[in-house]
């Protein structure tokens, strides 16, 4: 049973900038809650009971959120408001399951990884990347699920428009498994659309194997003189490790720019009473 989750969060969030120069983007609200707390209800309902955050000093204000309660224990004294104590409640719950380390140097999320070795207990363990919302559904649970029947590496998959694979992880798929899953050959960074091998995109949740970390201690730095994820993958993948492209059926979110960080809370704030 999958049972821990991490979420890097050492990025300086650039893309949302000028609100990042004062303020973690994953604390930015998207309809009055902020971010990351979408994430942690995902892996709550998933299942999940500890989460690893990765984060770099710049970024303490994230632990501080978390940690530093007594602001609510003062106005709790003063004022016994029922919605206050509801959310210190919230807080405290995710207290509990939050545990944290350190990235100081932003050298790629496999980099961001590897930091985690030492809290991982079990063969697999689930990564969710905090810019990527998926409402409507938990793709996590969903992912779990699969993992859980056929014992593999899980990724969720989105179709992208052909003329953006640039942007994106582009996975080479083979034979399809169930209704929305396909056994993956390779994943493929930022593809020029001419070397595209297909338009079936990498969305920032991932299962993954323990031995990944084995690859990234030996992997050299890519793109950009950082450690991508994608490369310990495609090492696993040349072993015959198998990874399974999970087509969700939630809607995909992008709330680490400014305009999708906008979507983003227009479209949650459609869902004001949706629950998982």
């Amino acid at each position: 049973m999958i049972k821990q989750a991490i979420i890097p969060l050492a990025g300086l969030g650039t893309r949302l900038l000028p609100l990042t120069s004062v303020f973690a983007k994953e604390l930015l609200p998207i309809n009055g809650k902020p971010g990351i707390e979408y994430i942690l209800d995902e892996c709550i309902d998933a299942g999940i009971k500890e989460v690893v955050f990765i984060i770099s000093k710049k970024k303490n204000m994230i632990k501080n959120y978390f940690y530093k309660d007594n602001f609510y224990k003062a106005i709790i004294n003063k004022k016994k408001d029922p919605r206050i104590i509801k959310e210190y409640k919230k807080i405290l719950k995710y207290k509990k399951m939050i545990k944290f380390v350190y990235q100081n140097n932003p050298l790629g999320t496999g980099d961001a990884v590897l930091k985690t070795q030492r809290f991982i207990k079990n063969k697999f363990f689930l990564m969710l990347l905090p810019d990527d919302l998926i409402i409507k559904q938990n793709c996590s649970k969903a992912m779990i699920k699969l993992h859980n029947r056929y014992n593999s590496s899980v990724m969720a998959s989105l179709k992208v428009d052909k003329k953006t694979v640039s942007r994106w992880g582009i996975f080479k798929l083979s034979k399809r498994i169930g209704k929305n899953n396909y056994l993956i050959n390779d994943v493929i960074e930022k593809p020029s659309i001419k070397n595209a091998p297909s338009n079936k995109a990498v969305i920032g949740r991932y299962i993954l194997p323990k031995s990944i970390f084995s690859k990234l201690k030996k992997q050299k730095p890519g793109k950009g003189g950082e450690i991508h994820i994608t490369d310990a993958i495609q090492s696993l993948i040349k072993e015959k490790y198998e990874f399974i492209a999970h087509n969700f059926s939630g809607k995909y979110l992008d709330c680490g720019s400014m305009h999708g960080y906008i979507k983003s809370t227009l479209e949650i704030s459609k869902l004001w009473n949706y629950v998982w």
